[in-house]
């Protein structure tokens, strides 16, 4: 049966919703950032003499960020070699007086939540959280948002991390849900989206730059995470 109203929206009363069990999460890029990382590399450039417009620079290093994969516990020696790649990424070549001081300038950045997670305070399914990083995480995310998580799937305490699809059948063994039921996002292309589309999940990319517009796997804010739980 079919129901016109005065504005011609056909609604359908046999629609049915298939509503999402539960919502995973990602970490870095996706519910955490450092907002001052391109502007702290855009002065030391500048100061060095290198002009680069921000849109490039956040440009690259998120390009980069896909493909040169992060350890659990980053040290002074990767992101020497990560700079310098984003470096060459821009044209500039680079020398030791330039990556010191970049290090310098963005080592220790305080992270933030992006003002989009408002919305996870108002999502009625259980949350949980699954990232490459190390065993301080749920302390750090408890401190940003306070006890709202159910579970926490950490590379460092699993001894697997991503793209790994092992990691992510190691979370849905925990979680023992039906992986269609599940709505999972994150900011990774490689390390999020492939594997977890091979088992079966719901699955986005958060998207905020609107870096790939046209791909149907991106979102633009965690605000259409409402939307996304129910699906028709």
């Amino acid at each position: 049966m079919q129901i016109t109203n005065q504005n011609s929206i056909i609604i359908n009363r046999n629609i049915s919703f298939i509503k999402m069990k539960y919502l995973l999460l990602d970490v870095a890029g996706t519910i955490l950032h450092k907002p001052d990382l391109i502007t702290k590399i855009n002065d030391t450039l500048l100061k060095h003499g290198f002009l680069v417009s921000a849109e490039k620079l956040r440009y690259n290093h998120k390009i980069l960020s896909e493909v040169i994969k992060f350890p659990d516990r980053t040290d002074a020696d990767f992101y020497i070699k990560f700079n310098a790649e984003l470096l060459y990424s821009l044209g500039i070549i680079p020398n030791d007086a330039l990556l010191k001081d970049i290090f310098e300038s963005c080592s220790y950045l305080p992270w933030h939540k992006f003002s989009d997670c408002d919305v996870l305070n108002e999502i009625e399914i259980p949350i949980g959280i699954i990232s490459n990083f190390n065993s301080s995480l749920q302390k750090k995310l408890n401190e940003f948002f306070g006890p709202i998580f159910s579970d926490f799937f950490v590379s460092e305490d699993l001894g697997v991390s991503k793209p790994s699809v092992d990691f992510y059948r190691k979370a849905l063994d925990k979680i023992n849900l039906d992986p269609k039921d599940i709505l999972y996002i994150g900011d990774s292309f490689k390390l999020d989206l492939k594997p977890s589309l091979e088992l079966g999940l719901n699955s986005y990319i958060i998207d905020r730059d609107n870096f790939y517009p046209d791909n149907r796997h991106t979102i633009k804010s965690l605000s259409e995470i409402k939307k996304l739980i129910q699906i028709i």
